[in-house]
């Protein structure tokens, strides 16, 4: 458990958490863990829920990116929270073909949010009702047949890097 390590003081040169802690129970007292094992930097991959609804997929499901929204902590939250003497937070941009399988990987290759197994990747999509589900799926693919995706949002598929919510929470120093 993340507030609990079983580690002594100072026991690693660097820690990293990567898309967690926004399942932990107690964050506050997950970050002062980290801090307490780690004799130099915390780094942490969060989602800055501020950013959520700036991605195309919103416009199709916003439950899904409202429920990843309500899950993460903010940003400014989590670097109070890992304290340390300089706290960075670094954009993290995803590239067009990045293989990882969260939504916003898929952010120039549409088609693949048609593939149950692609969706489910994410645990967001299991949080939402089926209904909205289907209604997505079939305005995604009536609109990738009509060409309309491709008019509003094509742009996206030469698009070598994605800015979305994906950060770099970096603690130096105890």
């Amino acid at each position: 458990m993340a507030e609990d390590l079983p580690f002594e003081d100072q026991s690693f040169d660097a820690s990293i958490a990567s898309v967690t802690v926004h399942q932990w129970s107690d964050l506050e007292a997950g970050l002062g863990e980290m801090r307490r094992v780690t004799r130099g930097p915390v780094v942490l991959l969060v989602c800055d829920p501020a950013a959520m609804m700036d991605y195309w997929l919103a416009d199709y499901i916003p439950e899904v990116r409202e429920i990843e929204a309500s899950r993460f902590r903010s940003l400014e939250r989590i670097a109070t929270a890992l304290g340390g003497k300089v706290v960075v937070v670094e954009d993290v941009p995803v590239p067009l073909e990045c293989r990882d399988g969260f939504n916003e990987a898929y952010y120039g290759r549409p088609e693949a949010f048609l593939d149950e197994n692609a969706r489910l990747a994410c645990s967001s999509w299991s949080l939402v009702p089926r209904e909205a589900v289907e209604r997505f799926e079939a305005a995604l693919s009536a609109d990738l047949e009509s060409g309309k995706w491709n008019e509003k949002y094509g742009h996206l598929r030469r698009q070598p890097f994605f800015d979305g919510p994906l950060g770099l929470v970096i603690g130096s120093g105890g």
